[in-house]
């Protein structure tokens, strides 16, 4: 035979519910009493608190092996990459003559870019220093910081300086300026005391015979030793990194040319095929005319 239960009303079921959260006679919060609820409270204050000091532990034990000034690992940065300027979508400098919007972004990033190269700006923060030598700063057991830096100024760019020039680096023309910067690595002695200097040429025959003529700035596109080593961003404040400034004079208008950069260094290996960007960068130029 089936016992059926009997059904509560909607009052029974509420008063339940508030004698469950505080019962008067027993005195207890939600089943448990005051004493009970300070244990569990006491019991997790004690858990936490011993996990937050040991996360707190473990990290300070970690930072006192970390340098504020120079990365840990460096490893995967051994050999500095080249990159371009101005700096476009896939590394493809486009440009349309007659069409002043395809040219003045990249003017505008340009005079951004070489703002900080200004002769003005450079002689009121950093060093003439002597030419075919590194410029070294130790600490010698004190905290040499802020490092002072070399002088580039923008003036070396020669006609791809950009100052008082109407061609606008040359993109007005079809005769543009794409400057060549080597990626920064914190006490990387570029050149192995030996000189340095950036080559260009087309990857493919059919793109050495559209490249056409170009000149380099620095001549030769020579990088001097006095720029390295580089100390970091901390300790090296106003550092400039060197440029070398290309400027192609008779691309062949309306055609794609593939244009390979390198860095010409005795401690600087360009050719491994599984890092494209090691000591050289690859870019496609086009120069369009109507």
């Amino acid at each position: 035979m089936v016992i059926q239960k009997e059904k509560k009303s909607c009052g029974q079921v509420v008063e339940e519910w508030k004698e469950f959260v505080w019962n008067p006679r027993t005195h207890q919060f939600m089943g448990r009493t005051g004493t009970s609820w300070a244990f569990i409270l006491l019991f997790y204050l004690v858990f936490y608190g011993f996990l937050t000091a040991m996360f707190t532990l473990t990290m300070w034990v970690m930072l006192q092996t970390v340098s504020d000034h120079t990365p840990k690992y460096q490893d995967r940065l051994a050999t500095p990459g080249l990159m371009i300027r101005p700096k476009t979508e896939n590394l493809d400098v486009i440009v349309n003559i007659s069409d002043t919007e395809s040219w003045d972004q990249h003017v505008q990033k340009l005079n951004k870019f070489l703002e900080p190269y200004n002769d003005s700006i450079q002689a009121q923060k950093n060093d003439v220093c002597r030419p075919g030598r590194y410029y070294e700063q130790p600490d010698n057991g004190v905290l040499n910081y802020p490092k002072r830096a070399c002088q580039f100024n923008r003036t070396q760019l020669g006609n791809c300086s950009g100052i008082g020039d109407p061609t606008h680096y040359g993109y007005s023309t079809g005769q543009p300026c794409v400057f060549i910067k080597m990626n920064r690595v914190i006490n990387f002695y570029a050149g192995a005391n030996q000189s340095m200097n950036v080559t260009c040429v087309g990857k493919k025959d059919e793109d050495a015979e559209n490249l056409g003529h170009f000149i380099m700035f620095p001549a030769n596109g020579n990088i001097d030793l006095m720029y390295f080593p580089y100390y970091g961003k901390k300790f090296h404040v106003n550092y400039t990194q060197p440029l070398v400034a290309v400027k192609f004079l008779n691309v062949t208008p309306n055609v794609e040319v593939n244009v390979e950069c390198r860095i010409n260094a005795a401690n600087i290996a360009t050719d491994d095929e599984r890092d494209k960007f090691a000591g050289r960068v690859a870019f496609k130029l086009r120069i369009n005319k109507a």
